[in-house]
C-alpha cells in the first residue's frame, strides 16, 4: 500500500480527520482538488492586516467538537455579531422596520408566534437528533413542510412569513420546501427557547479567523496535503482501496476517508460500496446559495441605532457584523437564480444597493468586496444541507454511518452543515479508522 489512509478533501473534515489519524501513527495522504485548503472557509487580507471571512465564519456554545478543536490549535474565541448594540432591520418590498415586532405584524401576531414557536420546540424535544427515524410519526413529520406544520398551527400570515424570512436569512432554503422532521433535527441538536437559538449556533467566532483553523491544520499536516488533485475514481475492498485522480496517476491505501461536499462526491465513480450506502449519500442535497461581504473603513450603521443585522426580502437574504466594519450577507437558495442573471460587471453594486437600503447610502462606498458563488462552484455545489419534505426518510438512517474500509465525514454528514459538524464527523471518522485498524 502507498498509504495507511487516503482522505478525500482538505476541508475542515477532512483535515480535522487528517490530523488525527497522523497523531495515532498513521501514514496518511490528503487529496485536495482546488489549489487551497479550507473547503468552505475561506478568507482574504485587507490592507492594515484585517482578515475578512469568506465561507463559513461564526460557531456557537453548543459546538464543543469545534470549540475543543480551536483550543488545541492555539487559537481564541471572541463574541460574534451577536453582542453587537442597537436594534435589527428587516426589509420587505413595502417596508422596512428595525426592532421587534416587525412592520407587518398585526394585532394578535406577536402571540401567535410565541405560541407556535413553543409548540415547535415542545415537539422537537420529542426527536432524537442522532435517530430521527425511530420516531413513531417520522414518516409524516419529513412529509409534511413547515410552512404547512405552521398553518396546521394556526399561525397567520404574518407568522409564517417571519418564519421564511428567518429561514431564509441562514440561506437554507425557503420554509415551504423544508421537511419539519428536519427543522425538529436540527433543533433537537441545539436545542433552545426558540425555533433557532442564535447564542447557541452563532455567539462565537474565532478572533484570527474561522480559515485559519483550516490553515493551522495544513501546516501540521505539511507535505500530506497533495492540492489540484481531484479524485475520479475510487475502488474500496477489504484487501486495499485504489484512487484514481484525474490525471490517471493511482493511489492505494488500506482505507479511504470521503470528505467531499454531497455534491461533488456524485461525481466520483466509487465501487466496492453497498448501493444503499451509496443511495443514501448520493440522495442529499445542498442549499444553493452565495456570500458577499463589504468592508467599509468603520461599522456607520451603530450611528443609525443598528447592529447590522438584517432579514431581508430582496436578492440578499440577511446581513451581519463580521468584524469591525465588515458586512457579511448571504443569497439564498430561492434568489440565487437572480443573482446569477446579473451580468458579472454588475453584480457587486447591485447587492449594495440591497445593503443601501438597509443602511443608507454610504452603504455604496465599501473599499472592497467579495463574493463567493458557493452554489455553483464545483467542488462545493453547495453551503449546507438542505432537507426538503421527505428528504431525512430517503436519505435514511445510513446517514453519517461508515462502510469500513470507506468511511464519510463532512458537514453534510451531520444534523445540519455547520463547522462544527464538518469536525465532528471529521475526527469522528477518524476514530472509526482507528478503530477498525
Amino acid at each position: 500500500m502507498n498509504h495507511d489512509v487516503i482522505v478525500l478533501g482538505a476541508g475542515l473534515a477532512g483535515l480535522a480527520a487528517a490530523r488525527d489519524l497522523r497523531a495515532a501513527g498513521a501514514d496518511v495522504l490528503v487529496l485536495e482538488a482546488r489549489d487551497r485548503v479550507g473547503g468552505r472557509v475561506e478568507q482574504a487580507v485587507l490592507p492594515g492586516g484585517r482578515l475578512v471571512q469568506l465561507g463559513g465564519e461564526v460557531v456557537g456554545r453548543a459546538h464543543h467538537a469545534y470549540l475543543a478543536l480551536v483550543a488545541e490549535l492555539g487559537l481564541s474565541l471572541v463574541p460574534s455579531y451577536v453582542a453587537e448594540p442597537g436594534r435589527m432591520v428587516r426589509a420587505t418590498a413595502e417596508g422596512i422596520s428595525a426592532g421587534d415586532p416587525p412592520h407587518w405584524f398585526g394585532p394578535g401576531d406577536d402571540a401567535g408566534h410565541r405560541r407556535v414557536t413553543d409548540a415547535f420546540v415542545a415537539l422537537a424535544r420529542t426527536v432524537d437528533p442522532q435517530d430521527p427515524w425511530s420516531h413513531p410519526d417520522a414518516e409524516a413529520l419529513d412529509r409534511t413542510s413547515v410552512g404547512d406544520w405552521l398553518r396546521s398551527e394556526g399561525a397567520s400570515p404574518a407568522v409564517v412569513r417571519l418564519w421564511e424570512i428567518g429561514q431564509l436569512a441562514l440561506a437554507d432554503g425557503s420554509c415551504e420546501r423544508t421537511s419539519l422532521l428536519a427543522a425538529l433535527r436540527k433543533h433537537a441538536a441545539v436545542p433552545g427557547d426558540d425555533a433557532y437559538a442564535y447564542e447557541d449556533w452563532e455567539g462565537l467566532r474565532v478572533a484570527e479567523g474561522s480559515a485559519t483553523v483550516a490553515l493551522r491544520m495544513a501546516a501540521e499536516l505539511g507535505r500530506r496535503i497533495r492540492l489540484g488533485a481531484p479524485a475520479e475514481e475510487v475502488a474500496v475492498a477489504p484487501e486495499g482501496c485504489r484512487v484514481r485522480l484525474r490525471d490517471g496517476e493511482t493511489l492505494t491505501a488500506g482505507a479511504v476517508v470521503s470528505a467531499l461536499p454531497v455534491g461533488p462526491l456524485r461525481s466520483v465513480a466509487v465501487t466496492g460500496v453497498s448501493d444503499a450506502r451509496l443511495a443514501s449519500l448520493h440522495r442529499q442535497r445542498q442549499a444553493v446559495a452565495a456570500k458577499f461581504v463589504a468592508a467599509y473603513d468603520k461599522p456607520f450603521w451603530r450611528g443609525l441605532g443598528l447592529n447590522g443585522l438584517s432579514e431581508c426580502e430582496g436578492v440578499l437574504g440577511s446581513t451581519w457584523p463580521q468584524s469591525e466594519g465588515v458586512l457579511s450577507a448571504l443569497i439564498p437558495p430561492e434568489r440565487y437564480g437572480v443573482l446569477l442573471g446579473m451580468p458579472e460587471a454588475v453584480r457587486d453594486r447591485e447587492l449594495l444597493r440591497d445593503v443601501a437600503r438597509l443602511y443608507g447610502d454610504e452603504a455604496l462606498e465599501p473599499f472592497t468586496s467579495y463574493l463567493r458563488l458557493w452554489g455553483t462552484d464545483p467542488w462545493t455545489q453547495g453551503y449546507v444541507t438542505q432537507w426538503n419534505p421527505g428528504d431525512v426518510m430517503a436519505v435514511g438512517p445510513l446517514h453519517g454511518t461508515h462502510e469500513p474500509p470507506f468511511y464519510v465525514c463532512g458537514s453534510d454528514q451531520w444534523v445540519a452543515g455547520y463547522m462544527e459538524g464538518a469536525v465532528r464527523t471529521g475526527r469522528a471518522a477518524a476514530q472509526e479508522v482507528l478503530r477498525h485498524g
